[in-house]
């Protein structure tokens, strides 16, 4: 009988022992080596720097998780009702995180949920895109992201630098996108205190580009377009309103530039993507606290020119630039 208890408790004590192995091993951070994400991606739309930040993203999270990840991704053709329907269709899909890429996403995706961590990319100022007072660089609550807010002072003295004869430079963007009515003002307030007159050409939608294009060219010596989403999905139609006229275009960023402008002071928006995707590793792995993560930018703008146009307006660029490819 005392053998037989001797046996039982034996046999007992290695069930605890396989049980307590058996516990580690689901607290060890390797278990979680299977897991999977889904991920909701809405862009705003279709060009060149939108593409490249949706890019860099994704290529970082598939670096990470290789097969774990899933991407649901919805282009809103520059529709705002169709970023809200498509964050709505990601909450109500549980996804594990929201990118949302442009300004009019990240408004959308911010209204349809506190819950679901939501990183912005290719949005100029969060304060203004969503209406903080005295933002200090930390939106908190489930909410941070990447900015393509490039030194906007020095876009300005670039207008002054290479085109010099300019008396009267015009603001086109549209007036629709809150960052980029932003962008203008701070821009015109340089250049107004340069002694510059300063014209706002604002345009409600791609519907009227053209016509406001062209007038910008008519009245103004020179043109400054922000980052604007509008204007970088048009950016055919504004050089063959513009182009005519034969009046130089300083962009906010490298696509708009590469289609309708002689120069630019841009950041790479493939190399913001890339951040942006780093932030949500980090938040998918529970490395951090979307709540205290800062707002991250690209310190490291360059300055480019487009060969093309600057031949065609015979503008000479100094040294500094670099080419558009």
């Amino acid at each position: 009988m005392k053998k037989l208890l001797a046996i039982i408790t034996t046999l007992a004590l290695l069930c605890c022992c396989f049980a307590g192995c058996g516990a580690q091993g689901n607290d060890d951070p390797a278990g979680d080596a299977n897991q999977k994400y889904t991920v909701g991606i809405c862009q705003l739309v279709t060009h060149d720097a939108l593409d490249a930040a949706t890019k860099g993203f994704k290529d970082v999270l598939i670096e990470e998780f290789g097969d774990n990840i899933e991407f649901i991704e919805v282009n809103a053709a520059n529709n705002p009702d169709t970023c809200t329907t498509a964050v709505n269709d990601f909450v109500s899909k549980k996804v594990d995180l929201i990118m949302a890429n442009a300004t009019p996403a990240l408004q959308a995706a911010y209204n349809a949920t506190t819950e679901i961590p939501i990183l912005g990319t290719s949005v100029t100022e969060y304060g203004v895109a969503l209406e903080i007072e005295d933002f200090n660089g930390t939106v908190g609550g489930n909410v941070s992201g990447t900015s393509d807010l490039a030194p906007l002072t020095e876009q300005a003295q670039m207008i002054i630098d290479l085109v010099p004869t300019a008396k009267t430079v015009g603001m086109l963007y549209c007036k629709a996108e809150a960052n980029s009515a932003y962008q203008v003002k701070v821009v015109k307030d340089y250049l107004e205190g340069k002694g510059l007159t300063v014209k706002d050409f604002g345009f409600n939608g791609s519907e009227d580009v053209a016509s406001v294009s062209e007038a910008a060219a008519s009245a103004c010596d020179a043109i400054y377009i922000p980052t604007d989403n509008t204007a970088a999905s048009c950016t055919e139609t504004i050089n063959g309103a513009v182009a005519p006229k034969k009046v130089p275009i300083i962009a906010g960023e490298a696509g708009i530039c590469s289609g309708c402008g002689i120069a630019t002071l841009s950041i790479s928006y493939e190399e913001l993507g890339r951040t942006t995707g780093a932030m949500a590793v980090k938040i998918l792995k529970g490395e951090a606290d979307i709540e205290e993560m800062a707002i991250e930018y690209d310190n490291k703008p360059v300055k480019k020119y487009n060969k093309t146009l600057c031949d065609e307006l015979g503008i000479t660029i100094p040294e500094g630039y670099e080419e558009l490819k």
